[in-house]
């Protein structure tokens, strides 16, 4: 009897701690940065202007990171680079990727992320905010498609751009995502780097990524050549991870307009780019969406109140619209999609 209440008082302690604000202590605080999704408010301080043109991937610059841990500010030392190509020729706030040092991201929300990416909008102009907040979401529909996606984690952002005469306060919308290793970590698995060719990758998922990219308007990427996604090799499977979806029809920012990208697309435009497969992994694919359609469309509503602008969130959502449409409709559907692949 002794040793059975020994098991039941085991069982006890187990079940509380697993129920109590301990366990996002204990059992979870290696990724308490984005298991926690209420937007993270952070400060940051620095001159934009430097940052772009002096800093590369050995170069980087120093400074100051504040943001909310339990209701407190907490100040900790950070390291950034400007990251992208495009955004740093054509954008106003240059895209930053993070680096914290082990002993500054000890005891804080950063203790197990970093090295982190920071989204911010392009140019400083009135969508700006909500442009974000479209991409943002665009990852989180992306992790309602697939298990294999970069996490991430909504900012409110007091950022301070440093003069050489003054500086200029702005309060921006943003996003971290998690760093690529994080994501090869998370999966017992690997980053492939070099060019693989898009009929070696796992069929499945390279046409889910294909129906998504459908979806967001997305013709900026490529598998093969690593752009705007990173290749995961897992269970002998090779995976494409998608990123950077502000050069969508799903954002359509304004600083997009009139640009073509390598393959000659708009990229206000909506065009299936994919290769031939067997026409069950098409049926499965787009079965896989249709049965996810009220999924999608909750998630997507569920922001409709942190939008500026009612008409951002209108065109979004009708753009969600027009992708089932094309779906739901087998003329449409073998037009706009079967029809178009490689």
């Amino acid at each position: 009897m002794a040793f059975r209440s020994k098991l039941l008082l085991i069982g006890a302690t187990i079940f509380i701690l697993l129920n109590s604000p301990i366990r996002a202590q204990n059992f979870f605080k290696h990724d308490s940065l984005f298991i926690d999704q209420k937007p993270l408010k952070i400060r940051l301080n620095y001159s934009n202007n430097y940052l772009n043109k002096n800093t590369n991937d050995s170069t980087l610059m120093k400074t100051k990171l504040i943001f909310k841990q339990e209701n407190k500010n907490k100040e900790i030392d950070v390291s950034l680079r400007a990251r992208g190509n495009f955004r740093r020729k054509h954008c106003y706030f240059t895209p930053v990727k993070i680096k914290i040092k082990r002993r500054d991201a000890s005891n804080t929300i950063f203790s197990d992320n970093r090295t982190l990416k920071l989204v911010l909008p392009c140019k400083n102009e009135r969508d700006k905010n909500d442009n974000i907040l479209k991409e943002f979401i665009a990852y989180k529909i992306y992790e309602i498609i697939s298990p294999f996606y970069f996490k991430t984690r909504r900012l409110e952002i007091n950022y301070t751009d440093q003069k050489r005469k003054n500086q200029k306060n702005f309060n921006l919308i943003g996003f971290f995502i998690e760093d690529d290793d994080k994501v090869a970590k998370r999966f017992d698995s690997k980053i492939i780097k070099r060019k693989i060719s898009p009929l070696a990758m796992d069929d499945f998922n390279s046409v889910n990524l294909s129906f998504f990219n459908f979806l967001i308007g997305n013709t900026d990427f490529s598998s093969a050549h690593q752009h705007n996604g990173k290749l995961l090799f897992y269970e002998k499977k090779i995976i494409s991870i998608p990123y950077d979806f502000d050069l969508t029809g799903w954002v359509k920012p304004k600083y997009g307009l009139g640009i073509t990208n390598r393959l000659g697309y708009s990229f206000e435009e909506r065009n299936y780019i994919g290769f031939k497969r067997e026409k069950s992994i098409y049926s499965k694919v787009r079965n896989h969406y249709l049965t996810l359609k009220e999924k999608i469309l909750k998630t997507v509503e569920l922001y409709e109140p942190e939008f500026e602008y009612k008409k951002s969130y209108n065109l979004m959502m009708n753009y969600l619209g027009e992708f089932y449409e094309i779906l739901e409709n087998d003329n449409l559907y073998n037009s706009l999609i079967i029809s178009k692949a490689k």
